[in-house]
């Protein structure tokens, strides 16, 4: 296994913040402040709140801050365009913030808003975590849209499926399941 380093996370977050660029561009921007349901999250507030807990939120607490997360309102960026730009904005100065981290910085501790202790490394691990939910929540809620998404890592559910062999056939066992008891 590779070592932790500030490089590597750094190559990490970029593909997971290329992941979710593809997704939340899906976006229809007549759509940006829908919500399924009064008083939850539109994809607009998805969007600005994924943005801002990394920077306010994590991005300070590497750096051993209290955070300054105050929430993902409209107050942020309204309208398409600068949202997207308030996303990219932040990210970028994330970014900034980490790779001034070191190596060595990785294995500190920093202070989590509840005022525990935890591993930078694992504290940005969770940052990480908490991206692929929120963006997990985009492809939900588009989905519900009826927008088309693109697939994550290459083919669909409904591809693989459709170039996998078929397990049937002589000399094909099928696996066995137990029940639950």
């Amino acid at each position: 296994m590779q070592a932790l380093t500030v490089n590597w996370f750094l190559e990490y977050l970029a593909k997971v913040h290329q992941r979710t660029t593809r997704v939340a561009e899906c976006i229809p921007p007549n759509k940006l402040e829908w919500s399924f349901r009064e008083g939850k999250f539109t994809l607009g507030d998805l969007v600005r709140h994924i943005a801002a807990v990394e920077r306010y939120m994590f991005g300070e607490t590497i750096q051993k801050r209290p955070s300054r997360y105050a929430g993902c309102g409209r107050e942020l960026a309204d309208g398409y365009e600068n949202v997207m730009a308030f996303r990219e904005a932040l990210h970028s100065q994330t970014v900034e913030i980490l790779s001034r981290l070191g190596d060595d910085g990785l294995e500190g501790k920093c202070p989590t808003p509840d005022g525990s202790k935890i591993a930078v490394w694992k504290w940005l691990r969770l940052m990480m975590e908490h991206e692929i939910h929120h963006r997990g929540q985009i492809y939900l809620y588009l989905a519900m849209l009826e927008v088309p998404t693109p697939p994550i890592y290459g083919l669909t559910s409904e591809e693989l499926r459709q170039r996998n062999v078929r397990l049937t056939g002589p000399g094909i066992v099928p696996l066995k399941t137990e029940k639950l008891r």
